[in-house]
């Protein structure tokens, strides 16, 4: 896992039967900042436009598909390179991406109100305005005519959880998993941070060209809030599953998307909140 995962001294206390009081090494999930850089080409340093506290690992993904997912780029078209870049830090960590934009691409204003700063727990607690934390997907999620049978989702979280390779030593990571309406796993990322891993499947798929995602599904491994509804919309994904519960927002924004939203998604169980139809049974 590299940099993802880190050891910890911890006193282990046990009040059953064997009394035990142990100090013993712990695997943590790492969270460390990274900035990302956007701007055209040419000299000089392109200028911040967000610091996202992240597990590092897929940072380019965890760059693109925030671009993406936030409006400011459309595809890779729109991307001439993006890179890891040396800090300040000694020894360097690479906790810097910069990313260059394609000829023609707008440069992302810089406004008060679209001030990015993302911890691991809430993705837009930097932004200003409500105005703000919306973004419009170009994609029409509503006429995609996918359905997955409901067996199929059932199946879903184990397969999910069997393949988090860094849940297994740290306990403490969250997963995004991208999968066919079949149940094979595409792509999963994991993070310390919910949106981290949507944005980092997200970015996945604008690097590998495989963008609007339609005929897909994503399932994440905590709740279904607002935000992580309008990621999978601007990717064009038809069906979102959650193993925990939605909010109310993004009930709504699911029913505003024409999206299928699953939550509880547990066992032989789930809760289908918008889209029925595309739920086969």
């Amino acid at each position: 896992m590299g940099r993802a995962t880190d050891r910890r001294s911890v006193l282990r206390i046990d009040l059953g039967p064997a009394g035990r009081v142990v100090r013993r090494p712990d695997n943590l999930a790492a969270e460390e900042p990274l900035e990302i850089r956007v701007g055209p080409a040419g000299p000089g340093r392109r200028r911040p436009l967000a610091v996202t506290m992240r597990t590092p690992g897929d940072d380019l993904d965890l760059a693109l598909g925030f671009l993406l997912t936030e409006g400011l780029i459309r595809s890779a078209d729109d991307v001439h390179t993006a890179q890891l870049c040396a800090g300040t830090e000694t020894p360097n960590t690479y906790n810097v991406v910069d990313v260059v934009l394609a000829p023609g691409v707008p440069e992302p204003a810089t406004d008060p109100a679209r001030n990015f700063y993302t911890t691991s727990s809430c993705g837009v607690c930097g932004k200003a305005s409500i105005d703000s934390v919306r973004t419009r997907s170009t994609y029409r999620v509503a006429d995609d005519p996918t359905t997955v049978p409901a067996g199929v989702l059932t199946a879903l979280p184990d397969t999910l959880r069997s393949a988090q390779r860094g849940f297994d030593r740290t306990g403490g990571l969250h997963a995004a998993g991208l999968f066919t309406v079949a149940g094979e796993l595409v792509v999963l990322r994991e993070d310390v941070g919910r949106h981290n891993a949507v944005d980092k499947v997200v970015g996945w798929a604008v690097r590998e060209r495989r963008l609007p995602l339609a005929g897909h599904l994503l399932l994440v491994s905590g709740r279904a809030s607002f935000e992580l509804t309008q990621k999978a919309w601007m990717a064009g994904l038809p069906l979102l599953a959650a193993v925990s519960a939605p909010s109310t927002l993004a009930v709504d924004l699911a029913v505003e998307a024409g999206m299928t939203l699953v939550g509880f998604l547990r066992g032989d169980t789930m809760n289908v909140y918008t889209g029925d139809h595309r739920i086969s049974r």
